[in-house]
């Protein structure tokens, strides 16, 4: 498009704009004068009717809705026959010129024939409007959704951080009162007893065997204090001897402790204990806080954990028959003590997993975990290995 054409098309566009504007009280007297005015240029109809599309187009915009939809269509069509009339005129009086006359009714008049093709480019427009707008409707529903859903999840984010910070705090206040009233009254014990030793060892050595037993076993109860700090914060046994060993351990402790019995079931443990040490130790935490709601909440009498091998993938799975209790509810934005399911699945989708849980009456409870076999570092936002990921992550 030339220099005059686009200053032709401006032209135009104000136009078109203030005839829309203005309604029916709207004068035809601009268009005539732009049809003159492109009759002179050289152009021809179709130039001016793609000048108009152009015009049209910005005009009846989402962003500039010129009012009544099908109203602004039918005086922008009017506009458009008034812009055309000169050259339309134009065109009949050159034909007349030069083609000789043709028989009555047996062709259709030139003014018509325009007419015709205008009303089919706007009745192609109004179609393209409309579809336009359907799919801007159906494009404003899809992420009205999306906005929804994010900020639920901002929500039970903003939840499981503040509980990841009190948990936290909680645990490092459990264990320093661990600590002062275990290991400092045990070791506070020995000292007595090495001292009361020291006394003895030369004036009475009859019970001095018996004193250095007690102070023996003293020294044996602060060892196993010791080691259960160590396997609650971070088993060392999933490190040295794999997961399926350190479940049994943890299963064994737990059924002592609580009394329940809890059947394990693993197949093709050599394939699960090649997976990355990030993976063992979401499987293993998932693991551990589930039996543990078990133990704490579920009141169950029968409780099985398997893990199975489907192909690419490996699922485990903890089954209770307790009590149930509502998925949904409880993994809602407004319960905010449930940090131990948030966190579970927060580890599952860490590595590119997926966690679920059912529940329902006569049921019981199901908490499954499935991992991928392989995954990438990058896809899971991990700039570390597996092994730094571990002592890095603020829930593992």
């Amino acid at each position: 498009m030339n220099t005059k054409s686009s200053h032709l098309a401006e032209q135009y566009l104000a136009a078109l704009r203030t005839h829309l504007k203005q309604g029916s009280r709207g004068s035809l007297a601009p268009a005539d004068k732009l049809g003159r005015q492109a009759m002179g240029m050289g152009l021809e109809t179709l130039d001016v009717a793609q000048i108009h599309e152009q015009a049209f187009t910005v005009l009846m915009a989402p962003t500039h809705p010129p009012g009544n939809g099908n109203g602004a269509i039918q005086r922008a069509g009017s506009f458009l026959i008034e812009t055309l009339t000169p050259l339309a005129a134009a065109c009949s009086a050159a034909r007349q010129a030069n083609v000789q006359p043709q028989p009555p009714n047996t062709t259709t008049p030139p003014r018509a024939t325009e007419l015709a093709a205008l009303r089919q480019h706007l009745h192609r427009e109004t179609v393209r409007r409309k579809t336009a707008e359907t799919a801007l409707a159906r494009t404003r529903q899809h992420y009205k959704q999306v906005l929804a859903q994010s900020r639920l999840m901002q929500t039970q984010l903003r939840h499981l951080s503040h509980r990841i910070l009190l948990a936290q705090e909680k645990e490092r206040r459990q264990i320093s009162h661990e600590l002062h009233d275990e290991i400092s009254q045990i070791l506070t014990g020995i000292n007595v007893r090495l001292a009361a030793l020291k006394m003895e060892a030369t004036a009475n050595t009859g019970g001095l065997k018996r004193r250095i037993v007690s102070a023996q076993r003293l020294v044996e109860r602060s060892v196993a204090t010791v080691h259960r700090f160590a396997r609650e914060l971070r088993p060392a046994m999933l490190d040295d001897l794999g997961l399926i060993p350190t479940l049994l351990s943890f299963i064994k402790d737990l059924g002592k402790r609580t009394g329940l019995h809890i059947r394990f079931n693993a197949v093709t443990a050599g394939k699960i204990e090649k997976l990355d040490s990030l993976k063992l130790t979401v499987l293993y935490r998932v693991a551990q806080e589930a039996l543990t709601n078990v133990a704490k909440h579920a009141q169950a009498s029968q409780v099985s954990v398997s893990i199975q091998t489907p192909p690419g993938f490996i699922c485990l799975e903890v089954w209770d028959n307790g009590t149930s209790f509502d998925v949904t509810d409880v993994l809602g934005p407004r319960r905010r003590k449930r940090l131990g399911i948030l966190g579970m699945r927060e580890r599952a989708e860490m590595v590119g997993g997926t966690f679920a849980i059912e529940s329902a009456p006569g049921n019981g409870t199901t908490v499954r975990v499935q991992l991928p076999f392989r995954s990438d570092a990058k896809k899971l936002g991990l700039a570390v290995t597996p092994d730094e990921a571990i002592g890095r992550s603020g829930i593992l």
